[in-house]
């Protein structure tokens, strides 16, 4: 256990430095918007960071402040400070503390499973209200208003006319933190799309704070002016870790407290639970978060954090997605991550207070526009228009109201749609406290049989899940709904979660007792009821692009078989592949393959991150299937990036009788001397002697990857002809 934590170490720190860049700014930006002094944030994160390493459950998440509670603790320093911004903060820690506390009961009694009780599209809606409501308020200081106040609805009416009113701007100064701010958020914008290596090691919020850092320099150092005016810079305190506030527990009796404490408890646990659930579906080691374990550290945090000053501690989606894309493997990326964080505050501090609050206002603005895009509701329209509805209830509600009641009406139009859908309240009322799903074990096969009955929806859903969460990842499981009556898209959603981690395990789910069920939609997360019958699954299409008549043309030349239409049936055989260890496979298409099945070509779609982090990829690969075993290996071009791949913990394996080999390519794999063996005279030269590819092997199988794109009928041609030819080459060896 302790060598392999030394032997990962330094992929660790390195994944903990990476995820600290993006964390820095970040925090900074979320206790801006939520009202508090700059500083909070960062201790938030440095908190969480710390605490939670030692004490969570979970292995690759990364805690700290986050996007979900800017409205709720705006919305606290507001209301309890009574006009007074900074003893509404000394106030708001409290409330802190408290829920801290009820998180940490959470955790000692499981309670982690009501998170299950929240509709998809109720959590869909409250995620995309929090977004407008970080957008609405952050689109003023991007564009150098500080002091506008209102409600959400009054600032977005505003938005309009504060547009209009910069271009009656006539001096720069009254420019300048506009265009910093449009600039920044350009880069925000622009930064997803840049495919080149060199400008993706750094993260789009660093770089910004770098931009407005070195602009303040410039002005100062160089042309000897004033930067900005003052109330546009961080500000940071002189003696950060003396002149740490006190809570102020004066109102914890008092209505207004305890719902806030309630509001802040709510989004914590949802946001974290959401975030581990997700992050687990990452894991190249399959692992699953301990959620009791992890809401017991994230309470005890937030206690700790509170009672420093800090904002709230929570598990971050966004950071976590980057930590397992760089290689963190276990909670020692959460503690360098937050040990990074301290050491910038400690060494940087002047620094920080240089950088221009239209800047991190830009990528909030950003933030919250990925949170609340149009793409969303469209999406949920698509689902059904039933989907659509509950999660514009649950975001007007939020917006003209409060997070809680917004909840609560999305959650009391759900059921309400539901009963009018089945024209049926007693289905409900008379069954949801029934044990209605029942599991057991068949002895002939092994598998896992559960039947559910009468209805299963987000009422009842957690019943179902404990009976899964018995179950082996590697078995398979039968779930038969030929007693039920009515499926919701929540539940449809998660067995569709739960189908992707069992295959990664090595099982398999099949659903059976929906054939004579009505879909509302085509959908394969739309809710179903009884009775007629639309199957689950991707219905080929009968119009094909140019490039697909260019690959069925390319097929019947080679006389292989072509499959347009889509499937998911390779994750399993994908997932042994290095390369896909943190992705999430969707489907694949294009497919060629030859009559021998010994070579296969098509084109893949899968994710890197989740949620807001989420970059979705279309690429083509190429699969060998070999005769013999060979050694296991992965082997890319030698190139700057490559050294960051050291830094990470991977080994280049250098083999002395080919020194140009060794130089040109980056050669990594467990059984050094096997491999080394294997790169002898006509491999080493074939690999030398063709145009580059990514190769890796899993012993029996050969994955073969040009570029990180879909190729063009030419590159596709020259990807078969250097698969057949290192096919035959291998087979006389």
């Amino acid at each position: 256990m302790n060598s392999t934590f030394f032997r990962s170490l330094p992929g660790n720190i390195f994944s903990g430095f990476v995820v600290s860049l993006i964390a820095l700014p970040l925090s900074l930006g979320l206790a801006i918007a939520s009202g508090v002094p700059p500083i909070a944030g960062v201790l938030a994160s440095i908190t969480g960071g710390i605490v939670v390493s030692f004490f969570g459950g979970s292995h690759l998440t990364i805690t700290g402040a986050g996007n979900g509670l800017v409205l709720v603790i705006l919305s606290a320093v507001t209301i309890l400070g009574e006009g007074n911004l900074y003893e509404g903060y000394l106030y708001t820690l409290a409330a802190i503390i408290c829920s801290g506390v009820l998180l940490f009961v959470f955790g000692v009694f499981r309670l982690g499973g009501l998170s299950n009780f929240f509709p998809s599209s109720v959590l869909q809606g409250m995620l995309a209200a929090i977004g407008i409501g970080i957008f609405t308020k952050q689109f003023f200081p991007m564009i150098g208003v500080i002091d506008v106040k209102g409600s959400i609805v009054d600032l977005i009416l505003h938005i309009p006319s504060s547009i209009l009113n910069i271009f009656s701007y006539r001096t720069f100064d009254e420019l300048f933190p506009i265009i910093i701010g449009v600039i920044s958020l350009v880069i925000m914008m622009v930064h997803p799309k840049i495919r080149n290596k060199y400008v993706k090691l750094i993260p789009a919020p660093m770089w910004i704070v770098v931009f407005a850092v070195a602009l303040n320099y410039y002005y100062q150092g160089v042309l000897g002016v004033p930067f900005m005016k003052e109330d546009l810079l961080i500000k940071l305190p002189k003696n950060i870790f003396t002149e740490l506030p006190r809570p102020n527990f004066g109102k914890i009796a008092s209505s207004e407290f305890i719902l806030i404490v309630f509001s802040i408890t709510f989004v914590v646990s949802i946001e974290t639970l959401l975030s581990i659930k997700a992050v687990d579906k990452l894991d190249p080691l399959k692992r699953r978060s301990n959620i009791s374990k992890d809401l017991k550290a994230i309470g005890l945090a937030n206690i700790i954090s509170g009672f420093i000053g800090g904002l709230n501690v929570v598990t971050v989606i966004a950071r976590s997605s980057v930590n397992v894309n760089n290689r963190g493997s276990n909670r020692a990326a959460n503690f360098f991550h937050a040990f990074f964080l301290l050491l910038f505050i400690i060494l940087f501090q002047k620094q920080i207070s240089r950088i221009a609050l239209p800047a991190l206002a830009a990528i909030l603005v950003f933030t919250g526009y990925k949170l609340a895009a149009p793409k969303n509701i469209i999406k949920s329209f698509k689902i059904g228009k039933e989907q659509g509805i509950i999660f514009l209830i649950t975001l007007v509600f939020t917006l003209y109201t409060n997070l809680i009641l917004g909840v609560f009406f999305g959650i009391l139009a759900t059921f309400l749609i539901h009963v009018i859908i089945n024209k049926n309240l007693f289905l409900f009322t008379r069954n949801v406290l029934k044990p209605n799903v029942l599991m057991y074990e068949e002895e002939a096969t092994g598998n896992y049989y559960i039947s559910v009955k009468n209805f299963c929806s987000f009422l009842n859903i957690n019943k179902l899940k404990n009976k899964l969460n018995q179950i082996p990842l590697e078995k398979h499981v039968i779930i038969d709904f030929s007693l039920c009556r009515f499926v919701d898209h929540t539940v449809m959603e998660e067995l569709s979660d739960y189908n992707e981690n069992i295959k990664r395990q090595g099982g398999s789910l099949e659903i059976i007792g929906l054939d004579f069920y009505v879909a509302q939609t085509g959908h394969p997360f739309a809710l179903r009821k009884m009775p007629p019958v639309t199957k689950l699954g991707q219905k080929e299409n009968p119009y094909l692009t140019k490039r697909q008549k260019d690959l069925d043309k390319l097929s019947t030349h080679l006389s292989w078989d072509y499959l347009p239409e889509g499937s998911s049936n390779l994750v399993k055989e994908l997932d042994t592949f290095l390369y896909f260890k943190t992705k999430i496979i969707n489907y694949k298409y294009n497919q060629i393959k030859s009559k021998n099945n010994t070579i296969s070509f098509f084109d893949l779609s899968y994710s890197e991150g989740v949620f807001i982090a989420k970059d979705d990829q279309k690429t083509s690969f190429l699969l060998l299937y070999l005769k013999k075993k060979i050694p296991v290996f992965a082997l890319d071009k030698e190139e700057l990036f490559s050294n960051i791949y050291k830094l990470a913990g991977y080994k280049d394996i250098n083999i002395k009788k080919y020194p140009d080999f060794s130089k040109h390519f980056f050669l990594r794999g467990e059984k050094r001397r096997e491999i080394i063996s294997f790169f002898q005279n006509e491999v080493v030269f074939f690999f030398e002697s063709h145009p580059y590819y990514y190769v890796e092997s899993n012993g029996d199988t050969l994955l073969i990857k040009q570029k990180n794109r879909l190729a063009s009928a030419q590159e596709i041609k020259r990807m078969i002809a250097f698969g057949k030819e290192l096919q035959s080459l291998l087979s006389k060896n």
